[in-house]
This record gives C-alpha cells, sequence and structure tokens, in this order.
C-alpha cells in the first residue's frame, strides 16, 4: 500500500512486513531536506512507530550528523552495554557486536531514567547478506505476552545487574564517560543505581526500573525494556557457558532477574523474544538510508551479517516516562 504525504513526489510504502519507507528524490542538500521536512517525518514516526527514508543518498558520518541535527536534540550516551566509536558530541557507530550473532530486539537506553525519545540511523556501508535493523511495535508485543508474566513485571519492575571490568564487557570509563570514581559514583547516586567497588576497580551495579510504561506523546502502554536481551539466558550459550566458567555467575557483564530479585527463566526469556521476533518488520538496508525510531513505542536490533556493515547512529530528545498502572 502506498501513503501519500504532504510533500510532493514523496510516497511512504506500507507494506507488511516492511516497516513504513519513504522514497524521496536525492536532495542538493540532506541537511535542508530534513528540516524542511521535520514535520512530516515526526508524523509519519507518530503515526507507525518508525520510518525509513530512501533517496537521502548520506555517505559519510558529517552529513549523517548534519542530518540527525536537524532532527532532534542529540543526547550523550551514558551506560552503554556495549561499546561504540565516538565520531562527535551525540553521534556514535552502531554498538560492536558479533556480526555472526543477532542482536535481539529492545528498547534503547530503558534502564536509564533520561530516555532517547527517538534513534536516528544512518547507513554508510550496507552488507551484502543479512544486517537488517528490525522493528517491533511493543503494543502488540504487550499484547501477546503471556498474562501471569506480565503481573509480575507490573509489580516487580525488573532489575538490571552489571559489572564492568577491564578485561571483558564495557569498562566503566566506557560507560560514565570518566573513570573518576567520584563522579562516578555521583552519576549512579543520582541516577538510582545502588553500586559496589570490586578489587582492581571492577565496579558491580545494580538498577530497578518499570518494564511497562506509558508513551510520553500518547499516553499508550509500552513494553519498555531490556529485561530479555540482557539476560543471560540470551547470550550465545557458548559464550555464557565460558564467561559463567571464568569469572561466575554472578559476575557476568550483564544479566536482569524481575525486580523482586527472582529469576528470569530461560523459558521466559525465550518467550518475551519469540514475542519480539512474531511482531518484527525488516527492511535491508541500502547504502544512503536514514532511519528514524521511536525508542518508546518500537524496539529494535539487528540481524547478523556478511561483508563490511558501516552504521552511523544518534540518540536523541532525552525524556522521562512513567510506570503504566
Amino acid at each position: 500500500m502506498r501513503l501519500r504525504t504532504p510533500a510532493a513526489r514523496h510516497h511512504a510504502e506500507l507494506e507488511a512486513p516492511r516497516p513504513p519507507i519513504l522514497g524521496i528524490e536525492t536532495p542538493d542538500d540532506p541537511a535542508r531536506w530534513a528540516a524542511e521536512h521535520r514535520e512530516e517525518l515526526r508524523s509519519l514516526v507518530r503515526n507507525h512507530g518508525a520510518v525509513l527514508v530512501r533517496g537521502l543518498e548520506l555517505c559519510d558520518a558529517a552529513g549523517a550528523e548534519a542530518v540527525f541535527h536537524q532532527l532532534g536534540t542529540l543526547m550523550v550516551e551514558r551506560e552503554g552495554f556495549a561499546a561504540r566509536r565516538r565520531y562527535a558530541d551525540g553521534v556514535y557507530s552502531s554498538s560492536k557486536w558479533p556480526p555472526n550473532q543477532a542482536m535481539c530486539l529492545h528498547h534503547e537506553l530503558s534502564y536509564s531514567l533520561q530516555v532517547p525519545e527517538l534513534l536516528l540511523f544512518a547507513c554508510l556501508v550496507a552488507p551484502y547478506i543479512g544486517g537488517a535493523t528490525p522493528l517491533a511495535d511493543s503494543q502488540p508485543v504487550l499484547a501477546s505476552l503471556p498474562r501471569d508474566l506480565v503481573e509480575h513485571f507490573e509489580r516487580a519492575g525488573w532489575l538490571l545487574i552489571r559489572n564492568y571490568r577491564e578485561d571483558v564487557g564495557t569498562t566503566v570509563s566506557e560507560a560514565f564517560g570518566t573513570d573518576d570514581r567520584n563522579a562516578v559514583e555521583r552519576y549512579c547516586r543520582d541516577n538510582d543505581i545502588r553500586f559496589e567497588w570490586g578489587p582492581g576497580g571492577a565496579l558491580r551495579t545494580w538498577q530497578r526500573r518499570s518494564a511497562i510504561v506509558r508513551h510520553p506523546v500518547t499516553g499508550g502502554r509500552c513494553w519498555f525494556n531490556q529485561a530479555a536481551f540482557l539476560n543471560a539466558w540470551t547470550m550465545d550459550p557458548e559464550v555464557r557457558e565460558y564467561l559463567v566458567d571464568v569469572y561466575g555467575k554472578d559476575a557476568l557483564p550483564f544479566d536482569t532477574c524481575f525486580g523482586d530479585g527472582e529469576p528470569i527463566g530461560a523459558d521466559q526469556v525465550r518467550v518475551i523474544n519469540e514475542a519480539f521476533e512474531a511482531n518484527a518488520t525488516r527492511e535491508p538496508w541500502h547504502t544512503g538510508d536514514l532511519m528514524i525510531v521511536d525508542n518508546i513505542r518500537t524496539a529494535h536490533g539487528r540481524d547478523p551479517f556478511e561483508g563490511e556493515r558501516e552504521m552511523v547512529v544518534a540518540l536523541a530528545n532525552a525524556v522521562s516516562v512513567t510506570a503504566a498502572p
């Protein structure tokens, strides 16, 4: 189905299981085009949860950054779960993740008190096999989950436990932007994160968050968390077994449980990830594409891929979310 938009010669294609795709004639100045069509793009994102813009022909990080600044107020990432390359303030590479492993669908920084309203992606180099960014609307995901599981998360929320160290996972300086203990401790206290220092500067943290929130614009109930994605059962089995053998079950780079401390079982993690995948849409990346995602309504992931894949990303428009009764 093709949806006409207010912009002449532009059209948005809506065809399941693909995300909305806005095809445009390549402009002379992509940043100016983004500024002129900001409201049209925001309308598509409000109505559909995301939009992929094809035709901007973004070719480098500086061009992507210029477009990003026209679409939102960029955030400096804190507490990232994987390392990124920084191109400029608020402009990063995609998270480092093994190309042969899928990155399960999730909502970015759902464990933070200030979360990005929008995610911005620019594809500078598309892989020749795989590498799509699947998307899933969190409201049908929520509706499809077992009622008893949802009720437990409503009552207890979810708890993220992280271990920061130099030899595996994310380091303190990568996650917090500093290795100054006093600054890290202030950040943790300001953001309701319990912490404990270990030998050699290792840091262990606990943060309890709501699993179901109200969308700040629509008021809709959204499944908004990383309880399955950052759970040990979602890790590649060989990687999990190795890390447990070397560091112990309580010292994994990250793990999750219900907010009351009850473990989230492997079957429950599987049910959540299957609900995401059952509601997922995906479109292969083309070099030059831009995608705008409502981070609170729409989960995203990454398919395995072969070949070079170069993405530039930004987190935009920091907001606070509240638990949905």
